[in-house]
């Protein structure tokens, strides 16, 4: 089955471009800041101070605790840092952990494509047929609600959903979010959200999925470090969601990964401690430049 798969697109791409010195790239989910100097302290302080073995195979307990304060005090979604929690190598371990919990061989996975390249190749990897939901721009790459449900079949395990999307920047409003978990409520859909791109929500408050009723049970919420704290080589993402899918991705990752890397939660640990004022110093530098851009591009229609 692997064999079958095509190389990523993205690595395609960089590999047509190589040794080109008149092409910008704005395609690769790669924050241009360095990640802040007191996070990257922290994991030198915990490499100078021996913290290089193996963690708990769901992660440093003080990591978990303050991931579920943030997503608590940020997004109103409660998790147990004991049970409901694992980190993960970056959030693309985490969506093959989840995948590979939650399917069966022959269940189905809706995905809202415009996506992130590996959601396909990963679901069908778990087992899954992968099926398409096609956005598109005339309609701000927000979903047809009904050619959602008519995509929806008895083998349908499981709803695919980012926002702010990669790549298209789309994200949902309230009525969008509380339209399409009324139909994973309906249906008896898992919904996996991916938002790891929560922090850079220029116009309004992201909702996170969970939070919405009814959904906390029935959503794995995916999310990481890389985007909000520029920390993408440092690969750390986690999952959050419920207890029995959570022990399932657990007993996957301790066979297949066993840890994220030690030096990396430490650093994780100062990001959510002390990083707030560099996540909206970043941030805002995004909006001012998105705006730039937007308002260039309008100009020359």
């Amino acid at each position: 089955m692997a064999a079958a798969l095509p190389p990523s697109g993205i690595r395609k791409f960089f590999d047509l471009i190589v040794g080109r010195e008149d092409i910008v790239s704005l395609g690769v989910g790669e924050p241009d800041f360095d990640t802040p100097w007191h996070v990257c302290a922290a994991g030198v302080w915990a490499i100078e101070h021996g913290h290089t073995s193996y963690t708990p195979n769901r992660g440093l307990i003080a990591l978990r605790n303050l991931i579920a304060e943030y997503l608590e005090s940020n997004f109103a979604v409660a998790y147990h840092p004991a049970t409901d929690l694992c980190v993960t190598v970056g959030v693309s371990q985490a969506l093959d952990l989840v995948f590979r919990a939650i399917i069966n061989p022959g269940d189905q996975v809706i995905i809202i494509e415009p996506c992130f390249v590996s959601y396909k190749p990963l679901a069908i990897l778990a087992g899954a047929e992968a099926v398409v939901l096609p956005t598109y721009a005339r309609d701000g790459f927000r979903p047809d609600l009904q050619r959602l449900e008519s995509l929806i079949t008895p083998r349908t395990k499981a709803l695919m959903i980012c926002y702010p999307n990669n790549p298209t920047g789309t994200t949902y409003d309230r009525k969008t979010l509380d339209q399409l978990a009324e139909i994973a409520r309906r249906h008896d859909l898992i919904v996996v959200s991916d938002e790891v791109y929560a922090e850079l929500t220029y116009e309004g408050q992201h909702i996170c999925f969970a939070s919405l009723d009814g959904m906390r049970d029935r959503t794995v919420l995916l999310s990481g470090f890389s985007k909000a704290w520029a920390m993408t080589g440092w690969r750390l993402g986690y999952v959050a969601g419920p207890r029995d899918i959570v022990d399932i991705v657990l007993k996957i990752h301790q066979y297949s990964m066993m840890c994220a890397p030690t030096m990396a939660q430490h650093a994780a640990i100062e990001a959510l401690r002390n990083g707030r004022r560099d996540v909206d110093e970043m941030v805002a530098a995004y909006s001012e430049r998105r705006q730039i851009v937007t308002q260039g591009l309008n100009t020359i229609g």
